[in-house]
């Protein structure tokens, strides 16, 4: 079987909580939430997923526990949660921004607002998930910092940023400066092809693999169990 885009985007999310062990894991958006779905249900089955509100459930949506606003804050605080979020912006040190586009103090365009981005990346880890990879979102400085990077970060104990995943392939901060490095390529996707797309020099391995395939088992799951109506076409259409 033959996987889309779309679908080598999900597998990439769900690397983010591999070996993750009993966190809570809080992805934002569609494929981020299947990825994350995905995971528990193959290779972290320890994983925690809440319906958004105040229940802990399983990959399917069943119940399994209740999770109060406290004990939220405190999985959150200490570290046991890795959220993916969105980024209208991001920058070579995985500053995030989501609040505005142009100068604070009279922006061209306002957005969400800083919402708990500087929380969640100070206190656990933090991925981002980009589905049109372009320079308006990659840029070389943030606009706002909401999301902070790694050259803003300095003394917070559990602030790390895993991936930042896109639909043209897997990003990480493995370099001696932390600035983001192409870590894996979409199948179909060119070097050339995300160095244009960015609006920064990214780190380059001399030898850039492509993101892993989907076992047939994760095919199936995804297309018959996780999202049958195929949703995520809509957000990656590739």
């Amino acid at each position: 079987m033959t996987a889309t885009r779309a679908e080598y985007c999900v597998i990439a999310c769900a690397e983010a909580w591999r070996d993750a062990g009993e966190i809570l894991a809080s992805p934002m958006g569609l494929i981020p939430s299947v990825g994350a779905r995905l995971a528990r249900l193959t290779f972290a089955p320890d994983l925690l997923l809440t319906d958004g509100e105040a229940m802990i459930v399983d990959a399917e949506g069943t119940v399994e526990g209740w999770l109060p606003y406290r004990q939220h804050l405190a999985l959150v605080t200490g570290g046991r949660r890795h959220v993916m979020m969105g980024a209208s912006q991001i920058d070579r040190y995985g500053n995030q921004n989501i609040s505005c586009i142009g100068d604070w103090e009279r922006p061209r365009r306002q957005l969400l607002g800083v919402r708990g981005a500087p929380v969640n990346t100070l206190n656990n880890p933090t991925s981002y998930w980009v589905p049109k990879h372009s320079r308006r979102v990659f840029v070389e400085k943030v606009d706002m910092v909401c999301g902070v990077g790694y050259d803003h970060a300095a003394g917070a104990r559990h602030h790390r940023i895993p991936r930042v995943v896109s639909d043209l392939g897997v990003f990480d901060f493995a370099t001696p400066d932390h600035s983001m490095r192409l870590a894996s390529l979409h199948p179909g996707v060119s070097v050339e092809q995300v160095t244009e797309a960015t609006g920064f020099p990214l780190s380059l391995p001399s030898e850039v693999p492509y993101t892993r395939e989907p076992t047939a088992q994760e095919l199936k799951l995804i297309r018959e169990v996780l999202d049958p109506a195929g949703a995520r076409a809509r957000e990656v259409a590739v």
